[in-house]
């Protein structure tokens, strides 16, 4: 075993996670408390920080037993999720029980013979009254194959050099906040800005080019250091940081953490051996770049600076703000900005993933129902639990957020005195990495601007009117026009392709919601032409459409609802518009996105 660390006094809560049986999907949890209260409560949180929904881990925990010394100990169940240990005050307690851990997405935990991962709400009992104290984590390797490693960016005590032992978090929100993974993952290292960091990739196939990854990463990893901290990368926060990526079939997604992030994506996203590295990277490869990006902004933006409501988390239930528009919205904005920065992609490349968001907000209806303020606040019964009806009646603060942003951005910089950039950077002075509201970012706007922008963040936050985006981006020598839409939009469409055409929502006032469409229909064929010149086509497509159509825009429409075969007749006008964005003068344009200040 190898110390990492200097010795720390003894944690008064320790807990033991080891493999119990990987194809029963199992780990075990002995979780030991030094000095429990009398009548010692213990529960499992019900959400994870980042993502925004009632989860209710403790479905997954089995078999708690207790025990002091070599006397068993009752165990009353409270809730749904916390337990009663009927402990006599100041003498050990030991906890053994086991979690099945069979979900692959980075919010929970799975264990089979391929991979191992868990975050600590899925697997660590917090004790109450306990929860400020150091905790102790130990991975056993027993039970696993030899070829496996363990990783985590908690505080390693003494560990193998495979990574099993002993590691310390410095109170119960460290530990849950530092994922695990193992397996036989692939691993390299680098240092941007002096602060070491560290890629880990499971899943991936031969193909993998480790190299270029790691290159694009430490690129992005520079540019927001230098973002946040300019000249002084060494006020950065973290003093180390790991990646954590799971390469599957089919999956994207990441959640962020203090000192690292778990990652998923498709295997085919992956950089490939052979391919060539000048010029822009393919669609699917610059999505992963976005996504790194993206959590690694969390690195600040909502892991140390977050909404005051989420000063201390409440693990038992929801925790509300009116902010993810900021958090999340704005991450958004500057993730892709930043690959833009960091020279991974061009202005070409850039604006074509502005466009499409543009796009995707247009295309939402529920855009003038719910502002972004209350999509935040709502996230936890819309957001997180999406249906055919959501588009309707829901914005994505990720989204609008972005453009948000994105205007503010834009017309702090028309006004030549400052940017969003600097703004972000006093507000992590202002709130010393912290908690804020949005008072505070109202302040900064008035302290670097010169005027206040609290008309401006009434009406696009806490209002529904659409953004002035188009005459910002044309302020600043973007050439913004409009295009016809894909088929689906102007028929007001979302589908499911897979086997078949199965419509999975009807955009509110659109052509297939005049024709009668529903959520759930299956549209089996078209019927063009009256009488003898009638002419009837199945399609699995929607791109069959125009081969059978010709130039019209109407058709009868057979769908399959509930068994039965309805006629629809439909009638779209190609109204509906897409965005396109390109350069028209440089000047402008290349100072917003070199992110130059205008001051």
């Amino acid at each position: 075993m190898r110390s990492l660390i200097p010795s720390s006094p003894p944690a008064q809560v320790s807990y033991v996670v080891r493999a119990l049986d990987l194809h029963a999907h199992l780990f075990e949890v002995r979780l030991t408390i030094d000095q429990p209260a009398a009548d010692q409560v213990v529960s499992l949180p019900v959400w994870i920080p980042g993502s925004y929904l009632v989860r209710e881990f403790s479905r997954h925990l089995q078999g708690l037993q207790a025990r002091q010394g070599a006397k068993s100990v009752a165990v009353n169940q409270r809730d749904k999720c916390s337990w009663q240990i009927h402990t006599k005050a100041g003498k050990a307690l030991v906890l053994k029980y086991q979690v099945y851990a069979f979900d692959s997405s980075v919010r929970t935990a799975w264990l089979d013979s391929q991979r191992g991962f868990f975050n600590g709400t899925s697997l660590c009992l917090r004790v109450h009254g306990q929860e400020d104290a150091p905790h102790q984590l130990t991975l056993a390797e027993d039970g696993l194959p030899k070829d496996w490693q363990a990783a985590t960016a908690l505080s390693a005590q003494h560990i193998s050099k495979r990574g099993f032992g002993d590691y310390l978090a410095a109170s119960y929100e460290d530990l849950i906040d530092n994922p695990v993974e193992l397996g036989a993952f692939w691993s390299a290292e680098f240092v941007a800005a002096g602060i070491p960091h560290r890629f880990i990739v499971s899943g991936a196939s031969a193909s993998f080019d480790g190299a270029r990854l790691l290159a694009d990463t430490q690129a992005i990893c520079e540019a927001e250091i230098r973002f946040w901290h300019g000249r002084q990368p060494q006020q950065a926060p973290q003093r180390h940081y790991l990646f954590m990526l799971n390469a599957v079939h089919d999956g994207y997604g990441g959640l962020e953490h203090r000192h690292s992030t778990a990652l998923i994506c498709k295997r085919a996203d992956l950089p490939r051996l052979g391919q060539a590295k000048a010029g822009a990277p393919s669609d699917a490869y610059t999505t992963l770049l976005g996504l790194i990006s993206h959590e690694y902004f969390h690195t600040w933006n909502v892991k140390r600076l977050r909404p005051a409501e989420f000063s201390r988390y409440d693990y038992a239930q929801e925790n509300y703000t009116e902010l993810l528009w900021f958090f999340e919205g704005f991450t958004s904005y500057f993730d892709d900005l930043l690959l833009r920065r960091a020279r991974l992609i061009d202005n070409a490349q850039y604006l074509k993933l502005l466009g499409k968001t543009i796009h995707q907000v247009l295309q939402t209806p529920g855009r003038q129902l719910q502002s972004v303020a209350q999509s935040s606040f709502d996230a936890w019964v819309k957001y997180y639990r999406q249906d055919e009806n959501s588009v309707n009646a829901t914005v994505s603060y990720y989204t609008k957020g972005a453009l948000v942003a994105l205007c503010l951005d834009l017309s702090l910089r028309h006004a030549g005195k400052t940017s969003l950039d600097a703004v972000m950077r006093a507000l992590w002075l202002r709130c010393q990495g912290g908690p804020m509201t949005q008072d505070d970012l109202l302040a900064v706007l008035v302290d670097l601007s010169g005027r206040s922008y609290a008309a401006e963040l009434q009406q696009w936050v806490h209002g529904t009117a659409d953004l002035p985006v188009k005459k910002l981006l044309r302020l600043h020598g973007i050439h913004y026009t409009e295009d016809i839409a894909p088929l689906p939009d102007q028929l007001g469409l979302k589908v499911n392709e897979q086997q078949g055409i199965r419509i999975k929502s009807v955009l509110r006032g659109s052509a297939a919601e005049q024709a009668g469409f529903a959520a759930g229909d299956e549209w089996l064929g078209v019927a063009t032409g009256q009488g003898k010149t009638t002419q009837r086509w199945r399609i699995n497509k929607l791109d069959d459409l125009p081969a059978y159509l010709g130039g019209d825009t109407s058709c009868r429409a057979l769908i399959a609802r509930d068994q039965r075969l309805l006629t629809l007749s439909l009638n779209w006008s190609g109204a509906v518009r897409s965005v396109k964005l390109s350069v028209a003068d440089a000047a402008p344009a290349n100072a917003w996105l070199d992110g130059k200040s205008p001051a």
